[in-house]
């Protein structure tokens, strides 16, 4: 299934090109079944080959990121989760995968926002918490933008270093995925770390 879809998101971006590639960045922040994992790695490809220019992927890719955002997040704001819970099916998503988007979302606040963006299934519907929150429309917009333009210029860098073998990024995304996830809990772990040690030599001192 992933791999016929992923024959149809190269076909997409080789014909329409720059608006291929927001359309379906578009539609990887709004629970449709479009990892950017599929996406991304390619474009950096035709990068390699000079067929499209870096800057100017990182900024269609995270225009369509945003707006895919702020379609969930109205959703949210507007339907909540009956929605999903209803509908999701059909984009081969489930309730589990909101339960674990809401439980982010409740845990890091308007920060999960822009970590979201390196967490995987999260990403698709951590703006319909976010909406449904009534979270500010500028923090929730800035935030989406820091942090898909950074994960879209990573998974396009991956594919212009791979070239030809940018494919292999689809192989191992869910080993790249762990990667990522790891290295996010390390980093909030040593944060947590540094804050209580801080609190702790206060109260010594």
């Amino acid at each position: 299934m992933l791999a016929y879809l992923v024959e149809i998101f190269i076909d997409i971006i080789s014909k329409a090109g720059y608006p291929g590639l927001t359309f379906l960045m578009t539609l990887e922040s709004m629970v449709a079944p479009v990892p950017s994992e599929a996406v991304m790695p390619f474009a950096g490809f035709l990068v390699y080959q000079g067929k499209m220019h870096w800057e100017t992927v990182i900024l269609f890719s995270t225009l369509g990121s945003i707006i895919g955002s702020l379609v969930s997040y109205y959703v949210g704001m507007r339907f909540g989760r009956p929605l999903i819970v209803k509908y999701g099916k059909y984009l081969l998503l489930n309730e589990h995968h909101l339960d674990l988007s809401e439980k982010f979302f409740q845990k890091f606040g308007q920060k999960t926002i822009f970590i979201s963006r390196f967490v995987p299934i999260v990403r698709h519907f951590i703006s319909l918490p976010a909406g449904a929150a009534k979270m500010n429309i500028w923090v929730f917009t800035l935030y989406t933008a820091l942090g898909a333009a950074l994960w879209n210029s990573f998974l396009t860098y991956l594919g212009y270093r791979l070239g030809s073998n940018w494919s292999l990024i689809r192989t191992y995304s869910e080993r790249l995925d762990i990667v990522v996830i790891a290295l996010i809990i390390g980093g909030a772990g040593y944060v947590f770390y540094r804050n209580r040690k801080k609190k702790g030599d206060k109260k010594t001192a």
